[in-house]
């Protein structure tokens, strides 16, 4: 069964390649745990459309699957350009101003953010994903700066900005992100995804708002920016303030450097396990299967990295949402994960696992080493909230994480933890069994060549609320 069951999590990013229910349903179908819809594009005629069949998918299978907005944030993007082309050559001069609509064809280029009260005089500015390196000469106006080009390049239209020593002072939540997350807290999103995150308060912002919609959905920080990553305090400080984080590789190598890519990755993997918080791995996972049916070996490598050093889930963008071949592509990152779990033990981390809540922690230890030491083959987790079994993840055991809870959103919220399987059932005393029991006769759980039965670890509480967890059982299904 365990060499079966995937342990680290598939997220894919729906969008054109992908929209149609039959689509979605074979993504789900051949392994993925959590949709990606990104509020950078499309409408919310088409968000509802995605809504409901990421929904239909998830019951047709059986289980939960999570559904993650990521928030466009200030996504700083240079408007239309004549004939959709600017040259620039070392040393011009060009100028980025917020109230021009139209480019004539000068060196006046609209820009869809107003940076004049942002920025200061000889400040970096990356465009075109760090194509055009330039930094700032003087603040014209008040929506006016000007730019020094610092290579030969071109610019088209829409392209992103990149802004890594500016500070935003915490106005990273713009006006289109808060009408997107009262369609969100009306949709009952389980995870928002917070881009270009610059310090904790950012997610304490972010959460007020959520509350003040009635949205109790969990915060994934998008770690892209510098400022994010300058210390380890700071990251560490991220973590703690939010409920998971991406690594959101892309823009962090624009605003950082590429060669600083790795080392975060690591810290913050190891980070998010110490706090038993999510890490989503993503960009450019198998960016080459947008254009090819298979994945490069240094694509195959990166994967199987993130894996090892225990990541609770790995990012499908473009591969899914625009590449040629999504199905392919969720089914080539599987076998890259089943692989590598069944070959390689995660990295261990440095540090205990804390947490938030010391009882969980001291269960999880007990379980995670009880269920390795008599060779069980499942972990039964009954829980009301998901703590228990977010802490039992955190230590990264080798087994299935068969969780049980009657509340559908935390079963939403568990789909992207690493190892865990989560099923909604009325509560009673003895749902994590009879879960067992029905899943083995449905042929998903397997008893193991030469074993007469399933040697499961069952945690469970006699009260379905937070805390009441308080007995271990070995049981035989």
């Amino acid at each position: 069964m365990s060499k079966l069951f995937k342990r680290t999590k598939i997220l894919a990013t729906i969008g054109p390649a992908t929209f149609s229910k039959e689509k979605i349903e074979d993504l789900i179908m051949a392994g993925v745990n959590g949709c990606r819809l990104n509020f950078s594009h499309g409408d919310y005629v088409e968000r509802d459309q995605q809504i409901q069949w990421i929904r239909e998918a998830a019951e047709k299978k059986g289980r939960s699957v999570a559904i993650l907005q990521d928030l466009q944030g200030p996504k700083i993007r240079l408007g239309d350009l004549r004939d959709n082309h600017y040259d620039v050559k070392k040393g011009d001069h060009f100028i980025l101003d917020h109230a021009v609509e139209e480019h004539k064809g000068d060196n006046v280029l609209p820009v869809q953010y107003n940076l004049a009260d942002k920025v200061k005089v000889d400040e970096p500015i990356s465009l075109f994903d760090g194509k055009v390196k330039t930094h700032v000469v003087r603040v014209l106006s008040k929506t006016a700066i000007e730019v020094e080009a610092e290579n030969d390049g071109f610019l088209m239209s829409h392209k992103g900005l990149n802004l890594p020593d500016t500070d935003f002072g915490g106005d990273i939540i713009t006006e289109k992100d808060m009408a997107d997350i009262e369609f969100g807290a009306s949709r009952d999103f389980d995870f928002v995804a917070l881009s270009f995150v610059q310090s904790a308060s950012d997610i304490e912002k972010l959460r007020q708002i959520l509350l003040s919609h009635g949205s109790t959905a969990q915060i994934i920080a998008k770690i892209e920016t510098k400022k994010a990553i300058e210390t380890d305090e700071a990251m560490e400080a991220i973590v703690e303030a939010s409920d998971g984080i991406m690594v959101a590789r892309g823009d962090m190598a624009v605003e950082a450097g590429a060669e600083v890519v790795p080392i975060v990755q690591r810290k913050l993997i190891a980070m998010c396990r110490e706090h038993s918080k999510i890490c989503i791995v993503a960009t450019q996972m198998m960016g080459s299967m947008v254009d090819n049916p298979e994945p490069t070996r240094a694509e195959v490598s990166d994967v199987a990295n993130a894996v090892i050093q225990g990541a609770d889930a790995v990012m499908l963008s473009d591969e899914t949402a625009n590449g040629k071949y999504p199905l392919e592509t969720v089914k080539a990152m599987k076998k890259v994960i089943l692989y590598t779990q069944n070959h390689s033990h995660v990295s261990p981390i440095n540090h205990e696992v804390t947490g938030d809540f010391k009882n969980y922690d001291a269960i999880s230890n007990a379980v995670t080493a009880l269920s390795e030491k008599i060779d069980a083959d499942i972990i039964i987790c009954q829980t009301a909230t998901g703590a228990t079994a977010a802490a039992i993840s955190a230590q990264r055991p080798k087994l299935p994480i068969i969780t049980v809870t009657s509340n559908a959103r935390v079963a939403g919220q568990l789909a992207l933890t690493y190892a865990n399987s989560a099923f909604v059932r009325p509560y009673t005393e003895t749902y994590g069994l009879d879960l067992a029991q029905e899943l083995k006769e449905q042929g998903y759980l397997q008893v193991e060549e030469g074993k007469k039965d399933l040697l499961a670890v069952i945690i469970s509480g006699h009260k379905d609320e937070m805390g009441g967890t308080d007995t271990i059982q070995l049981v035989h299904v």
